[in-house]
């Protein structure tokens, strides 16, 4: 998954003419276009991004991670990059795909160009290309794995190139937390009237979550991911969160045993994204892999529970398998369950809620930077839960 890049830099190519770049699916098809960021070879699971803005956030998101990102819309990096905007340490994605970049960077937050970061990162992409007719592709045909060939790889044989793409592993059966995961727990002061510690299991967390659950009056722990539920107790935490994240929920077994563990405990949980999937596998349902994911800020859910439609942002090629309508027992006896929220696009399950113990998730991004606030309601949400659940055990 890693890009391997040679070294070069953007102000020795400011006016040489554009040096080719091939992008190359699974099935064959082919799309040359023109170098962009890093020179080199890249290989991921490619999929498509319907944000009309906010790329410094979805580059950062380590959701992305082992992934292609394709942009849909046309022009991407009018902004530039900037200190103040990424939602991690890093550059996250595999390889990136955009048809026009800006030549220029018009803001004044800006403090270098996109592509000077993508190289500065080591990520290769390409641009140049049809990105409708390749995300119309991907719609049809569905996720799949690809490589972006530029430099010296832009060169090598067709076939070759094929062999090499279709060698790449497959992200259904990936396990991918440790790659993103912090190495060791750090602590976000809480605003406001203090709620208590809160363990959150950094799955790919971004810092727009940290800072919500923060002004809610929590005492942020971000913990690895390969943390124990005595680890978790040490902390004596008021609740868990499960954060966003990359890879196959049936590939992280051991991130389901301890949610049950904490379950077990009747500490208090709210998951998002990957920890929407993990709860839905804690409780004893399946996960499928979608044909080609959501990933946007610009995607209708159904909240249930008040009859409100929220615009809000995705990044998840997984969903958990559950009846829609009614309530239902889990089959792992955490007592009655219900789908609270549903993507209008495609009736995809969108959110959990546990009627027994004190647990919900959804699958989408209630942080939402940049995109829309529909849902930064579910932070509200999550802290008088556990307000309520302390009351009730005193």
């Amino acid at each position: 998954m890693t890009p391997s890049t040679s070294p070069s830099t953007s102000s020795g190519r400011a006016h040489q003419l554009p040096e080719p770049a091939v992008l190359v699916l699974e099935d064959g098809t082919r799309h040359t276009g023109r170098a962009y960021g890093a020179r080199g070879t890249t290989f991921g699971e490619v999929v498509f991004s319907t944000g009309m803005s906010g790329y410094q956030e979805t580059l950062t998101d380590p959701s992305y991670a082992g992934q292609i990102v394709l942009q849909t819309a046309p022009h991407i990096g009018n902004t530039g990059m900037n200190d103040e905007d990424p939602e991690s340490r890093r550059i996250w994605v595999a390889g990136y795909i955009v048809r026009d970049p800006s030549r220029v960077v018009s803001n004044w937050r800006a403090n270098a160009s996109l592509d000077e970061i993508l190289e500065r990162d080591g990520i290769v992409g390409i641009s140049g290309i049809d990105t409708r007719s390749i995300t119309r592709h991907i719609r049809s045909a569905g996720s799949m794995r690809g490589g972006v060939f530029s430099g010296d790889a832009a060169k090598l044989d067709a076939e070759e190139q094929l062999r090499l793409v279709r060698q790449a592993p497959q992200m259904a059966g990936q396990n991918l937390s440790s790659q993103v995961s912090v190495d060791v727990a750090t602590v976000t002061t809480a605003m406001g009237e203090r709620v208590g510690n809160l363990a959150v299991l950094d799955l790919g967390v971004k810092q727009a979550t940290i800072d919500n659950l923060a002004a809610r009056g929590f005492e942020v722990h971000v913990l690895p991911q390969n943390v124990t539920i005595d680890d978790i107790r040490s902390i004596d935490p008021v609740a868990v969160f499960y954060s966003n994240g990359p890879g196959d929920p049936a590939a992280s077994g051991d991130h389901v045993e301890l949610l049950r563990s904490v379950l077990d405990d009747g500490l208090p949980f709210f998951g998002i994204c990957f920890g929407n999937q993990l709860l839905g596998r804690a409780l004893g349902l399946g996960t499928y892999k979608l044909p080609f994911g959501h990933r946007g800020i610009n995607q209708p859910v159904l909240d249930k529970s008040t009859g409100r439609v929220e615009i809000t942002a995705h990044n998840h090629g997984f969903a958990v398998e559950a009846p829609l309508e009614g309530s239902f027992d889990s089959p792992h006896g955490y007592g009655k369950v219900e789908v609270s929220h549903v993507g209008l696009n495609d009736n995809v399950v969108e959110g959990l809620r546990a009627l027994d113990i004190p647990a919900f998730s959804v699958q989408y991004h209630p942080e939402a930077a940049a995109g829309p606030h529909d849902a930064n309601y579910l932070f509200d949400r999550f802290r008088d839960m556990v307000i309520a659940s302390k009351k009730d055990a005193k």
